[in-house]
This record gives structure tokens, sequence and C-alpha cells, in this order.
């Protein structure tokens, strides 16, 4: 999971948006449209970088598409240390 997190969150273009994200939903979980506004980012590019973060177990979703709110995943969470590490590295 280490690795995956470093490349995700610093190995790609849009490794500082989801960082962000992370760090929003670390601290509440939102839906994506609460993101977009939250960041001021646009809603596809959350989706984007949502569906990034969901396919390798980053974050995971609770509910239906439209309202699914997301948070930090199990593995996520059991590496939060490694999470810490790769935020600070990158804000």
């Amino acid at each position: 999971m280490e690795a995956v997190l470093w490349y995700v969150l610093t190995g790609t273009r849009g490794g500082p948006n989801r960082a962000r994200i992370l760090r929003a939903l670390d601290a509440r979980p939102r839906n994506a449209n609460q993101l977009a506004e939250d960041l001021d980012l646009d809603y596809k590019t959350i989706r984007h970088h949502l569906d990034v973060l969901t396919d390798n177990d980053v974050v995971r979703k609770s509910g239906d598409d439209y309202g699914a709110v997301y948070l930090p995943s199990e593995r996520a969470r059991s590496n939060w240390g490694t999470v810490e590490d790769v935020l600070e590295k990158v804000e």
C-alpha cells in the first residue's frame, strides 16, 4: 500500500489535488459535489480523482453514485503514517 500511496499522491500530475481531496475526506466524509465546492475544483475533476483514489483503494464510497459519500478506506487508515508522510511532502 505504501508504494500505491506514493504513486497516486506524488507520482502523477493530479497528485496534489488527490492529496487535497484525501485531506478533506480525513476531516469529514463528503460527496463529490461538496468536495468540488469546498476545494474550488470542477466537479468532473473531483469525480476523476475520486475514481483514481477508489480504484487504488485509498478511498471508499458509501451510498449511491450521485449522492455517494467518500471517506478514507480501511487500508489507507491502517497506513495513515505513510499517508501523513506523503501529504507532508506534497503540501
